[in-house]
This record gives C-alpha cells, sequence and structure tokens, in this order.
C-alpha cells in the first residue's frame, strides 16, 4: 500500500512527494517480517499469504498468547493478514507478553518502553503516555484499537465501534484511573461560540471486565 507518513508534522515535511511503501506506517512491521524470513531461510515474496511459514507461526503465537482459537483471517490496508482476536483475548495476549518471563518478550517490552518514539511517533498520545507513565506499555491501531499494560498485569483493551479516534485521549486516562494507575490528563473542552461549555469525558456502564 501507498501511503505518505501517518504523523501531522511528518506528512507536513513531507509535502508534495508522492506516496511510497516506506512511508506508510505499517512499514516497520513489514520490514521485521521480512528480516524474519530471511533469518529462517523462508521465501520473501510471498510473505503476506496466510499459508506462509511466517503467517502460520504468527497465527499459532497469537492463539498461545491470547487462550482462543482464531476463526477468521481477513486483510489489511496494508496488505498483512488480519487476525481476528475478541476484545478480551487481546487483552490476554497483550497482559501475557508484558508479565512473561520469555527474554524475547522481555526485550520488545524493554525497547518499546525505552524509545516510545518508534512504536508511535513524536506527540502521539501513545508515545506521550509511555513517556510518562513508568513501566507502561501502549499500542494503538487497527481501526481505533487502544492497548496498554503495566508490569505487574493491569492491562486496558478498548475498540471504539465506530473507528472514531477522537475519545481516545479520554478513554485511556478514565480507563487507566479505573486500574489505579495514575496519569497526566487535561480535559478535552466543548466550545460553544467563543467559549467553553464542557469537556468530554467517560461514563463507566459495566464492571472492569477482566481477562484471565
Amino acid at each position: 500500500m501507498l501511503d505518505k507518513p501517518l504523523g501531522d508534522s511528518e506528512r507536513r515535511e513531507w509535502g508534495d512527494k508522492p506516496a511510497t511503501r516506506i512511508s506508510m506506517n505499517c512499514s516497520g512491521k513489514h520490514a521485521a517480517m521480512l528480516l524474519t524470513c530471511v533469518g529462517k531461510g523462508w521465501p520473501t515474496d510471498s510473505y503476506l499469504d496466510p499459508a506462509h511459514p511466517l503467517q502460520v507461526a504468527i497465527k499459532a503465537e497469537l492463539e498461545a498468547l491470547a487462550g482462543e482459537k482464531i476463526t477468521l483471517t481477513s486483510t489489511d490496508g496494508c496488505g498483512a493478514p488480519l487476525f481476528l482476536l475478541s476484545v478480551a483475548g487481546l487483552a490476554r495476549a497483550i497482559r501475557n507478553i508484558t508479565i512473561s518471563k520469555d527474554p524475547i518478550h522481555q526485550e520488545v517490552m524493554a525497547a518499546s518502553r525505552a524509545f516510545p518514539e518508534m512504536v508511535a511517533g513524536k506527540g502521539r498520545l501513545t508515545t506521550q503516555m509511555i513517556e510518562a507513565v513508568p513501566g507502561l506499555y501502549m499500542k494503538d491501531g487497527a481501526e481505533a484499537v487502544e492497548v496498554a499494560s503495566m508490569p505487574d498485569g493491569r492491562t486496558l483493551v478498548f475498540k471504539v465501534s465506530d473507528g472514531s479516534l477522537r475519545p481516545f485521549r479520554v478513554l485511556v486516562h478514565a480507563g487507566l484511573k479505573k486500574l489505579g494507575i495514575d496519569s497526566p490528563y487535561e480535559p478535552e473542552n466543548v466550545l460553544g461560540g467563543d467559549r467553553v461549555i464542557g469537556n468530554i469525558r467517560a461514563t463507566f456502564q459495566t464492571s472492569v471486565r477482566l481477562a484471565v
């Protein structure tokens, strides 16, 4: 898929240059997939095929971490296979990676916390939160999905049903607060003409669901 950089400032800097594959926001994931194929001696021309050894391994790892079977495989906008997980299954997977003693999982978590700008991008909510909350891992994507997890296992996962990004900030802060995690938060004001008439806030209608 051809695209320009996702970040606002990066897109402005890109200017009138044409969209490319390498500037698409999933290019890092594809680079890692191809690197794995080279290291394993797997073919690189068919790495996006769901039957490719790489994708079979990814699916198996996801199922093991999530504790559920993947029953549907679709295709992401970037061309990679898209494996269906329930929200609870995704929460289990993220929690299991965060608390894992596996050196590979620990290396991924440590690198993400050390270089949060590589997880999302400078100035984005995910990066700001990782920088502000010691130990926090966060990642967004997939049509308004957000995951956040602490080393002690406290984990927040949500999906905005209409794909809107507007409620992300308030949902992240309210959800973390529900889990007893402090984070910096400035309410997003609602304007009426030239004055503030309120702010956006989250309301929980059910108790927090545990995914274990």
